[in-house]
């Protein structure tokens, strides 16, 4: 559930840390990421009430939560925990923000879900998966440019990139085909929604990383060098 631009895509604001393995962040560098992190969250979690198809690592956690009879939040945390673990064998390192990434957003996903309900109709499941995939991209842009560690998802895929040598494109599209098609094998909701969502969130992210870099112009709101 974490996209991660790369390179120059993410700009460096003023309450980025300097440091992406700090474990004293500055408090708005923690208010940021956490807010970003819940914006993430609840976005997930409006697009899952819109029962028109989820994102697609989400199809993953939702044919792993009818799998393993578990709610989706539940699920959610553990397919993180699990990529998490899978940074072993690469040596990738976590930052205080992959920790916080794996709870919050699962968190967010468990608390806020029984008061979303679900759309009762098509107009009302755009209408949802569009916001949801907007309050995704407000908390990708927030929590990235905090600079405290990758997403669990994303530091897998950069891990592979270094370990195989592969693109990074490449990997990181074999990744979310084969996320995608386990989830659906397990039963999880693939349909509509997850076209529209794959489709928008890039741009949608882009768009979030430029205003935000607007907004916190500074002398330090640069682009990050490659």
């Amino acid at each position: 559930m974490d996209r991660q631009p790369t390179g120059n895509d993410v700009p460096v604001t003023w309450w980025s840390s300097d440091d992406a393995f700090s474990l004293k962040p500055r408090a708005a560098t923690l208010a940021m990421l956490v807010t970003g992190l819940f914006l993430f969250g609840l976005g997930d979690a409006v697009i899952i009430s819109a029962d028109w198809g989820v994102a697609p690592w989400t199809v993953l956690a939702d044919g792993v939560s009818i799998f393993l009879n578990l709610s989706i939040g539940a699920a959610t945390f553990l397919v993180s925990l699990g990529v998490l673990l899978l940074w072993i064998p690469l040596r990738e390192l976590p930052g205080i923000g992959t920790v916080l990434n794996i709870v919050i957003i699962a968190g967010t996903i468990e608390l806020s879900g029984p008061y979303l309900g679900t759309a009762l109709t098509i107009h009302e499941s755009v209408v949802r998966v569009i916001v949801g995939t907007i309050l995704i991209a407000v908390g990708s842009a927030l929590y990235l440019t905090c600079n405290l560690g990758p997403g669990p998802r994303d530091g897998w895929m950069t891990g592979l990139h270094k370990a195989s040598g592969k693109p990074i494109g490449l990997v990181r599209g074999v990744i979310e085909i084969s996320v995608l098609l386990t989830g659906w094998a397990l039963g999880g909701d693939l349909w509509a929604g997850t076209v529209v969502f794959a489709v928008l969130i890039g741009p949608a992210v882009a768009v979030c990383l430029k205003v935000t870099a607007s907004v916190a112009s500074n002398d330090r709101a640069e682009v990050n060098p490659d």
